[in-house]
């Protein structure tokens, strides 16, 4: 009854349910940005000898992405079911997180491409919309 009464609450208020879209917005950038990272010749060759960039690919390592892309996965689902406070801090520390984590990605690896650049921008300004939003998001009564 409670998680009912919380998705009709989010669903009359356009907060949590803008933060849902740009988590998917977010989402399907960080998956379109892998790809076209894998259609780079270097990428190519680094993924058959198992090291891309002077970072090897070990199962530790792939988990470790999988948890990252797992982030806004969850926060697409977790913004429109949550009730408002926890709602509030999660997407402040998820976007908080992803914004550490995109920039953080600089400074592994050797070489940062165009692309990578391009998306990288979008998704840290994505990310601090949604701080933003989340931090100036107050619950209606």
């Amino acid at each position: 009854m409670k998680l009912q009464s919380t998705l009709q609450t989010n669903l009359n208020n356009p907060i949590p349910v803008l933060l849902s879209k740009l988590w998917v917005f977010l989402s399907l950038n960080y998956i379109l940005c892998d790809v076209l990272s894998n259609m780079e010749m270097a990428v190519l060759k680094g993924l058959l000898e198992g090291n891309i960039a002077g970072i090897e690919m070990t199962q530790g390592f792939l988990l470790m992405a999988g948890i990252s892309l797992e982030i806004p996965f969850l926060m697409v689902l977790l913004s429109s079911v949550l009730p408002y406070k926890a709602n509030r801090i999660t997407n402040i520390a998820a976007a908080s997180l992803m914004i550490v984590y995109q920039l953080g990605s600089f400074m592994v690896g050797s070489e940062t491409t165009l692309h990578y650049m391009f998306f990288s921008g979008v998704e840290i300004l994505g990310n601090a919309v949604i701080l933003g939003l989340a931090l100036r998001w107050r619950q209606l009564i």
